[in-house]
């Protein structure tokens, strides 16, 4: 008799523990999920590659929810290796930036790296492809205009409700005192207009809207003789980010922590 109770009592105490181990293991699960839903959320263009791949490659490590994009998701193998959602995209793309704007509705997302853009070296007048130039302006200035207006219901629904532009020191008019990179530089420039009169009219929403310099850096558009690295570049740029609030909004900055003249 006392060798049935005390198998009895064993038995009640293994499934109690049974209980409780499931309890546990589904708060665990539960905790999991929840800081997942919880963590910020950054959407980068031009992910695949240079910048923005090492965007991708901080922010996710971070814990952030990366949505980052590329014109050829198949070719973005680095990008696809990261833990990040892997988005098609083409900036000068109507049609693409609408596609990925349906496929995102009711997402909230906290910041937007308008990162994508190019680089063609144009040093005369005279030598003045215009085919080349209005390309230029569609992706480094049209681009981030269409992205911002397709995915502002997004960033109206996110926390942080911030805008990144990433431009260079070769769009202040203020810095050029050497001339050439024509096309170029006024990209940028017109980059750093929008962004001014965006941060004025989103001001009262309490948005933050940057144009961020990330310095010559070591990718196929800086070339190997920059002098910085792309996480020494990404990672003052992050810094800038990160301590930049509403009151800052409409204001251009070096990955220095420097602010940068128009």
């Amino acid at each position: 008799m006392k060798a049935v109770t005390r198998l009895r009592i064993s038995a009640a105490v293994i499934a109690t523990l049974a209980i409780l181990y499931g309890t546990l293991v589904h708060a665990d699960h539960h905790a999991d999920s929840a800081s997942a839903t919880d963590a910020p959320t950054v959407l980068i263009t031009g992910a695949n590659r240079g910048l923005g791949l090492e965007f991708a490659r901080q922010y996710s490590a971070d814990g952030w929810n990366v949505i980052g994009t590329a014109r050829n998701p198949e070719q973005a193998d680095e990008l696809g290796s990261l833990p990040v959602e892997v988005a098609q995209l083409d900036v000068a793309d109507a049609a693409s930036i609408a596609g990925l704007a349906e496929s995102l509705e009711g997402r909230p997302i906290d910041l937007l790296i308008n990162n994508a853009g190019i680089f063609p070296r144009v040093n005369k007048l005279e030598e003045i492809n215009f085919d080349d130039y209005s390309r230029t302006i569609a992706v480094n200035t049209l681009g981030p205009v269409r992205v911002t207006r397709a995915l502002l219901p997004n960033l109206r629904l996110g926390d942080k409700k911030t805008i990144v532009n990433i431009t260079s020191r070769l769009g202040s008019i203020a810095l050029n005192d050497f001339g050439v990179y024509y096309g170029y530089r006024e990209s940028k420039a017109a980059l750093s207009m929008f962004t001014k009169t965006l941060a004025v009219e989103l001001a009262p929403e309490g948005f933050t809207c940057l144009t961020v310099h990330p310095g010559w850096v070591q990718t196929d558009m800086g070339g190997e003789n920059a002098n910085l690295t792309p996480q020494e570049s990404i990672s003052g740029m992050r810094a800038v980010i990160q301590k930049l609030g509403p009151a800052d909004t409409g204001t251009y900055w070096s990955y220095s922590g420097e602010a940068v003249p128009w």
